[in-house]
């Protein structure tokens, strides 16, 4: 894709404080982390930067961030089958953030939800 000159002087497109965090992410992998590393997992807006994460962490769950990984996962593709005939779909992508805190901060996501 080119870069034209419309699409650089449009301004970058900020999320709000509380649009940044979905929703916490329960997995095994992530349960695994939090036990032995300090490490939380959520779900996050698909634009949301690190330093947005970082800020939002810290101002909702009133702890330090050490550091902040992210990663996009694709969505599943779905075929569905019907009289009519076949259908095929995709799941929405979505971009998961693993927060590292600094020793002695936790969060107790139990209590938040």
């Amino acid at each position: 894709m080119e870069l034209t000159l419309n699409m650089a002087k449009q301004p970058a497109r900020r999320l709000k404080m509380y649009n940044v965090i979905v929703r916490p992410l329960f997995t095994e992998k992530v349960s695994h982390l939090t036990e032995g590393q300090n490490t939380y997992g959520f779900v996050v807006a698909l634009g949301a930067n690190k330093i947005e994460i970082r800020k939002a962490i810290e101002k909702k769950f009133n702890v330090k961030v050490e550091a902040v990984r992210t990663a996009i996962t694709e969505g599943k593709g779905k075929m569905v089958f019907r009289r009519s005939g076949r259908f095929s779909g995709k799941k929405p992508d979505y971009k998961k953030a693993f927060v590292v805190l600094k020793k002695g901060d936790k969060i107790d996501l139990f209590e938040q939800l």
